[in-house]
């Protein structure tokens, strides 16, 4: 089987893969192997006596075939190899933007690493993170206080080592991507890339700072917009609360549960929540009140041990 064509760093992981996948950081060296092989490949339409199935995936022990319509199947094995075989016309970069997403983000569910749907930047040597679904805001926010000067880690997917008493967070140089409006608010347009996929009015936008080393995790907090009950704030939830909370910002949180890994999430979230903090972060979803939010955040990070309080 020939080599990889490129060669990438991704959530802690050296990958090769046969296209280019935009918006992470390339590796240069190449004396380490591959943890995970990206290649395009025959890729079957179904697997044999799968154990569990949904309408565009399926699992049999240790694949996970997946389908997104109209782009191309994905075959993943054991959270060391990607498969896929494209639909007619797709272009590669329509491609990576999937795999760099819903797939990858189900490899490392292979990998047993928990897995948030989350941003993540910098702050005091620690990660935090803010997690939410597509459209919460995760991307915009860590743009912003990238800005202000604390490096990005990850942007939309976060990988999370668990296990100890002290959860690390993995970067991946991964770009931001923001819709064009965002881009336009906060400044960024001498950073901004490609289109992330063709049609769509969003692009890779380069942080001003990236930080790429595993980090100890700091805080966790689920974004939420500001409507009756729901004041504007920081807040702590209970600890079963939070748990809670964070299995439900897993991501792709059914797989969780099909996969076998709901115990597994369960632990890492107390973990988390006792160790590190769970917390809401409620604002308006208007950029005019972004430099209130930082305001906030940072002063958070004071009362929480994260940043230095002012002399």
């Amino acid at each position: 089987m020939p080599s990889p064509v490129h060669s990438y760093s991704i959530s802690g992981l050296a990958v090769g893969s046969d296209i280019a996948l935009p918006g992470t950081i390339a590796r240069t060296a190449t004396s380490q192997p591959s943890q995970v092989v990206v290649r395009r490949a025959r890729v079957p339409a179904a697997l044999d006596n799968p154990t569990a199935a949904g309408p565009t995936w399926q699992l049999a022990g240790e694949r996970f075939l997946l389908t997104i319509p109209d782009i191309a199947r994905f075959l993943l094995t054991g959270g060391r190899e990607i498969a896929f075989e494209a639909a007619p016309a797709v272009a590669d970069a329509d491609i990576a933007i999937f795999l760099l997403g819903t797939v990858f983000g189900i490899l490392l569910h292979q990998r047993e690493q928990l897995v948030l749907h989350a941003s993540a930047i910098r702050v005091g040597g620690k990660a935090v993170l803010f997690c939410g679904t597509s459209g919460t805001g995760k991307s915009t926010i860590a743009a912003a206080l990238a800005q202000r000067g604390y490096p990005l880690i990850t942007d939309d997917v976060c990988a999370i080592a668990a296990e100890g008493a002290a959860p690390l967070v993995y970067p991946d140089g991964r770009q931001l991507k923001l819709w064009a409006h965002a881009i336009e608010r906060l400044d960024l347009a001498a950073r901004r890339g490609e289109r992330v996929r063709s049609r769509l009015e969003k692009f890779y936008v380069e942080p001003h700072a990236a930080f790429s080393e595993p980090l100890p995790l700091g805080a966790v907090y689920t974004l939420r917009e500001a409507r009756p009950p729901h004041a504007p704030g920081i807040e702590r939830p209970n600890v079963v609360d939070a748990v809670l909370v964070l299995r439900r910002n897993a991501y792709r949180p059914l797989l969780v549960r099909r996969m076998g890994q709901k115990e597994r999430y369960f632990h890492a979230a107390a973990t988390i929540a006792n160790s590190a903090g769970i917390f809401h972060l409620t604002r308006a979803l208007d950029f005019a009140v972004m430099p209130q939010v930082i305001g906030w955040l940072e002063s958070h990070w004071r009362e929480i041990g994260l940043m230095e309080k002012a002399a």
